[in-house]
């Protein structure tokens, strides 16, 4: 039994015919896809086998797949830019390869060797290389997915599965750009996650559970959804994103702060670099607390709140200027405010992302974790597994 496949016994037999690639300004998220996908087969009889890449094509699965009726199936969300020096990276990929190693064990999937995934996906991007956009506002996303395959009515474990990986190159998330602020439907109703689930693992039914109340927040006038947990109506995420308020707190502190990783709170790679970078930066306080609706509102009764905003892959971040929470519109100053902080995380994220200001891959290893320590521009530079460049 292979306890993992090798990227060294990656077959590759890419498509010959190819489509026309887009125009990075027009682009739709995840509605465009590049010529060829990366899968790999698992069973638990003969473990993994050699992985593939090979045109991009529709799966063949049995209608009794545990997948399709158990949702055992897990995701992740990664992106590969081009610099401005024309070289593409990928952005803390050891970041999503872990997440992805975590939501498989969750969810009972193989394991799998975290390094060996991330080469075979280094090598898809370079097969695709000229499907990542040239361009600093676009990029190309990258989907690695994990779906059990077993034909099966059992609720059980999966004796199969399939591991495989598509790329799409995106443009701004939201369709109104970039960086225009949102509005949020408030209401405890609906609970994206909870104490012992799966919210801090990356998995479809997260998601999917999720779009009856995005509808909803639609037909109040509102985009997203702000999740609320618990009696308290602690705030938890945004939509798909995770949240961060920089306020003036209850000491009188300059704080940002976003919830803790209790369980509920998904991981986001994005999420961890801005707090990299605001602890880097040393300017104001930075804190992992819970923050309840009635924290919220007290603070904008006294002028506290200064800016708030969502934060992910997919838009980096995202400003928030309004709350519908118990029949009243909630005024979030962002916009007022700049946003100040809030354009400082997207310019300086942007500009690690594209590799503005000249970074350099050259520099001597250090562990992320002594970030503190490191000048802004180099945050992300500091491991290689953090801007894999191919």
């Amino acid at each position: 039994m292979t306890e993992s496949f090798k990227a060294s016994d990656l077959i590759i037999t890419p498509a010959t015919t190819f489509k026309e690639k887009p125009d990075p300004t027009g682009l739709v998220f995840g509605t465009v896809f590049t010529d060829n996908m990366l899968t790999i087969e698992w069973s638990l009889a003969s473990g993994w086998e050699k992985p593939y890449i090979k045109p991009l094509e529709n799966l063949s699965l049995h209608p009794a797949s545990s997948a399709l009726h158990y949702a055992i199936e897990l995701f992740e969300g990664m992106k590969a830019y081009r610099g401005v020096d024309g070289k593409i990276r990928l952005f803390r990929p050891a970041l999503n390869m872990d997440r992805m190693a975590r939501s498989a064990r969750r969810t009972t999937l193989p394991s799998f060797d975290q390094n060996e995934l991330l080469e075979c996906i280094r090598k898809l991007v370079e097969v695709e290389q000229e499907w990542v956009p040239y361009s600093t506002s676009a990029s190309l996303y990258i989907r690695p997915t994990l779906v059990g395959t077993e034909p099966s009515l059992g609720v059980k474990k999966p004796t199969k599965a399939l591991l495989y990986v598509i790329l799409s190159p995106v443009g701004p998330y939201f369709a109104s750009g970039s960086f225009n602020p949102i509005s949020l439907w408030a209401d405890p109703k609906y609970v994206r996650a909870w104490k012992g689930g799966t919210g801090d693992c990356k998995v479809g039914g997260n998601y999917g559970s999720a779009i009856y109340a995005q509808q909803e927040a639609l037909e109040f006038g509102c985009q997203q959804v702000l999740w609320l947990y618990g009696e308290d109506h602690q705030i938890t995420e945004v939509g798909t994103m995770n949240l961060f308020l920089y306020w003036i707190n209850e000491d009188g502190e300059n704080e940002l702060a976003t919830p803790p990783l209790d369980g509920i709170i998904l991981p986001g790679v994005t999420r961890q670099s801005i707090l990299d970078l605001a602890r880097n930066w040393g300017e104001f306080k930075v804190s992992e607390r819970y923050i309840t609706m009635s924290d919220l509102t007290v603070a904008l009764e006294e002028s506290r709140v200064k800016e708030m905003f969502g934060a992910g892959t997919a838009c980096i971040v995202c400003p928030i200027s309004k709350i519908l929470y118990k029949g009243k519109h909630l005024h979030i100053p962002t916009m007022e405010n700049g946003p100040e902080v809030t354009t400082r995380f997207l310019n300086k994220l942007s500009d690690i992302q594209a590799l503005v200001h000249g970074m350099e891959m050259s520099s001597p290893p250090q562990e992320i974790q002594d970030a503190k320590r490191l000048p802004e521009k180099s945050l992300m530079t500091a491991q290689r597994k953090d801007l894999q460049m191919l």
